[in-house]
């Protein structure tokens, strides 16, 4: 297996792994709590937001697009 594709494949668990997490904090009470008084997450579940999507989205990328290793 390519070097990229390892690294996408490492990128797309660590990003869901972060989505995950970021259900997770979205739904404990503090949270809730912050969202229905300022009406937006804490600094922690948008950090996670973030991060996780980005490297999902650049997991995907490398899979798809990212050139095979040379023969």
């Amino acid at each position: 297996m390519a070097n990229n594709k390892i690294l996408g494949l490492v990128l797309l668990v660590v990003g869901l792994i972060l989505l995950f997490f970021a259900y997770q904090s979205s739904q404990s009470l503090g949270d809730q709590v912050s969202e229905a008084v300022t009406g937006r997450f804490t600094d922690s579940t948008t950090w996670f937001l973030i991060l996780g999507a980005a490297s999902s989205v650049a997991g995907v990328a490398i899979l798809l697009l990212g050139k095979s290793g040379r023969s």
